[in-house]
């Protein structure tokens, strides 16, 4: 039984972990006034019939702090990117000089600023949910073990970490949410 436990435990410490990781990947898209090419991430172009990535058509380089330049692998697909850039939501305005799509980030303004903000701490309240939600899956799990013959004291000890674990990863999401409303503040 003691095996079990462990298991659980690693096994919440794992799907914890995944979600802080997911937070993190998602607020990678929200931008802070800066040009990274992971503000590209969620686009897909039609390539040949086929929706991808543009990372995975074409070459995204950062020339300055405002710029973004994307370099298609085939000039034939230069097209199809501006498209999805201009379909998406970024609010980017991609000029095309034949060879290469330019995207010049503008600064954000205040108001753009505060959406961002809460763009962000909806994201983190949803990595929280994942987190509680790991807890909750695993505390019902215990307790299916403690009705299967698992010592009570075990189990509690067991739920206690859990509890430990939750507010750990809790308390990295609310660092992380820290760091990234500093971040979109800042002129």
């Amino acid at each position: 039984m003691e095996d079990e436990i462990k298991m659980y435990l690693d096994e919440a410490q794992e799907m914890m972990k995944k979600a802080v990781s997911h937070t993190q990947s998602e607020l990678a898209k929200i931008r802070a006034g800066k040009a990274m090419p992971s503000m590209l991430d969620g686009i897909l172009v039609e390539y040949y019939g086929v929706n991808m990535p543009i990372n995975q058509i074409a070459t995204i380089n950062t020339p300055d702090a405002r710029t973004l330049t994307i370099r298609p692998f085939e000039k034939g697909s230069i097209s199809a990117i501006e498209k999805a850039i201009k379909d998406s939501d970024l609010g980017i305005n991609p000029q095309n000089n034949g060879e290469m799509i330019i995207l010049n980030i503008p600064p954000l303004t205040e108001e753009r600023r505060k959406q961002l903000v809460k763009q962000v701490k909806q994201e983190i309240e949803n990595g929280k949910i994942s987190v509680r939600n790991a807890r909750k899956e695993i505390n019902e799990a215990l307790r299916k073990l403690q009705k299967e013959g698992a010592a009570e004291d075990a189990i509690k000890k067991a739920e206690d970490s859990v509890q430990k674990y939750t507010d750990s990863y809790i308390h990295k999401l609310d660092e992380i949410m820290t760091t990234k409303e500093a971040e979109i503040m800042k002129v």
